[in-house]
């Protein structure tokens, strides 16, 4: 599979920035309880299920592969932005870190336990998610585990909307619309984690994690 077209703009959007983003969200899941708890379940069911590699897609720079890192997973991060990916190297030279495409993984089939992808959609067109699910897929070993994290629609019956973002342009999805897009893809959904906005958040949508197995 060729590289997305979208991959490049939003890699050299993230590349500009990657110094900023890496100094504001260092520890992103410090006033996150629940998401530091679902992070820990998902841990556990991989360790549980024959344990494995697990690939931190979108990784950034990499504070959350560092996180699933001290949860007891051999984690390694995947970022489309070089410069990111220099950054979570500088900042965790014990751990691995490369420069892909979540469209053409250079990972073996069936070679994961585990899979997250936290915020690493948003910037997909709705046409491109599917390949990127079924990539997925292919890369997690029968009974491994996805988490998934992504911004929510307003309602049941809008699959997705677009919405302005900081970087690039981004999209909320429908819970039960990407769920039936994992299930097409053979990952059945185990869990779901739904997260009201604060009256202070700058966007008041729900965010969403939903937790997939494949059979």
């Amino acid at each position: 599979m060729t590289e997305l077209d979208t991959v490049h703009a939003t890699r050299e959007a993230y590349d500009a920035i990657a110094a900023t983003y890496a100094q504001m969200f260092h520890d992103s899941v410090r006033d996150r309880p629940l998401e530091r708890a679902l992070l820990s379940a998902f841990a556990e069911l991989v360790r549980t299920d024959g344990g494995g590699a697990v690939a931190d897609l979108g990784c950034g720079p990499g504070h959350i592969t560092a996180h699933l890192h001290g949860l007891g997973l051999h984690a390694f991060g995947v970022d489309a932005s070089p410069v990111m990916v220099a950054l979570a190297r500088e900042a965790n030279p014990g751990l691995r870190f490369e420069v892909g495409s979540m469209a053409a993984l250079d990972i073996e089939d069936g070679a994961l336990g585990g899979v997250l992808s936290r915020w690493s959609v948003i910037h997909t067109p709705p046409q491109d998610l599917p390949a990127i699910l079924a990539e997925i897929a292919r890369v997690l070993a029968p009974g491994g585990h996805l988490l998934i994290e992504f911004p929510a629609t307003d309602g049941p019956h809008c699959a997705t909307q677009s919405y302005d973002h900081a970087v690039v342009t981004a999209y909320r999805w429908s819970p039960d619309r990407l769920a039936e897009l994992l299930h097409d893809q053979g990952l059945a959904e185990s869990a779901r984690l739904v997260i009201e906005p604060k009256p202070t958040d700058q966007r008041q949508f729900q965010e969403v994690q939903l937790l997939a197995r494949k059979a």
